[in-house]
């Protein structure tokens, strides 16, 4: 990492400030410097070290030298750097879909022990719940479930009502709030990195991401192995390795989300056409992947 000199005003990004004056205050002891002065007004380091920063820290500079040095990369390659850089601070974060059981497969033959979570919104599919199951079991690993809060659940329903996604996407964006961002929050609190199966071609969303992204609203970076592939690509790996996928796909759906808000679609349209097919496909993400 880069010789970094800090001197941070706390009322200039608040929320920022907020972890980052406390992990200066939790970590201090670990820093060699001559004067470190903290009150409720400002945080001030004053002096020039060197130290490896995997969460708060790491700017765009660091994301574009991790691009560059994994250009051509197999998916593989990128799980395994990654892991062996952030070890135990490292998830794979899986809906059960195509791409994240993909990644399961790959990242339990690198390391069984890593984390894996997904997210239970309490509106899934029936075959995804039995999916979370068989996958645990055929790679002996443990996949994390994080659900929503049930007092923030229960006061929307009462305000809104069960189906309030379908009545607008101020409605929508609110259920998946509750039931997919505050469950992620609790899932990567503790992390500094996050493995995705993002690919370009899920959608118009989607196009301009790269293989290693800041996700700036978690202060996470996000490994994107997948980013490249093409759906034939996703298809004959699940094929030629026998990777456990959802029976729904069988029936015409391609991107498979809660089951209020996920449709079969037909040949001719986009894969994330069954999501939120109410809405424009611009407005079609859950907030989970923001830039």
């Amino acid at each position: 990492m880069p010789i970094i000199v800090i001197r941070y005003a706390l009322e200039t990004e608040p929320s920022y400030n907020k972890s980052c004056r406390a992990f200066f205050v939790n970590n201090y002891r670990s820093f060699a410097y001559p004067r470190l002065q903290l009150d409720s007004q400002y945080l001030e380091i004053s002096f020039i070290f060197a130290i490896e920063i995997y969460k708060l820290m790491i700017d765009q500079n660091q994301i574009k030298v991790w691009n560059k040095q994994l250009q051509g990369k197999t998916p593989q390659e990128v799980i395994a750097f990654f892991l062996n850089l952030f070890k135990e601070k490292i998830a794979l974060s899986t809906s059960m879909g195509l791409e994240d059981q993909i990644l399961t497969h790959m990242v339990s033959e690198i390391d069984r022990e890593a984390k894996f979570f997904t997210l239970d919104t309490g509106r899934l599919f029936p075959e995804t719940y039995d999916l979370i199951d068989r996958t645990a079991k055929k790679y002996k690993i443990t996949i994390d479930v994080f659900f929503p809060d049930t007092y923030d659940v229960e006061q929307m329903v009462a305000e809104k009502g069960i189906n309030l996604f379908y009545d607008s996407i101020e409605n929508r964006k609110l259920c998946c709030h509750l039931r997919k961002i505050k469950p992620l929050m609790r899932a990567t609190k503790n992390l500094d990195a996050w493995i995705t199966g993002l690919r370009r071609g899920q959608a118009v969303t989607r196009k301009d991401l790269n293989t290693i992204e800041w996700d700036k609203t978690n202060d996470l970076v996000k490994i994107n192995p997948l980013i490249n592939w093409s759906e034939k690509q996703v298809w004959d790996y699940v094929n030629q390795h026998n990777v456990p996928v959802n029976p729904l796909h069988k029936k015409g759906f391609a991107s498979i989300g809660c089951q209020p808000c996920t449709r079969a679609i037909e040949p001719d349209e986009d894969v994330r056409a069954g999501r939120w097919w109410w809405e424009n496909p611009e407005t079609k993400e859950c907030g989970l992947h923001k830039r």
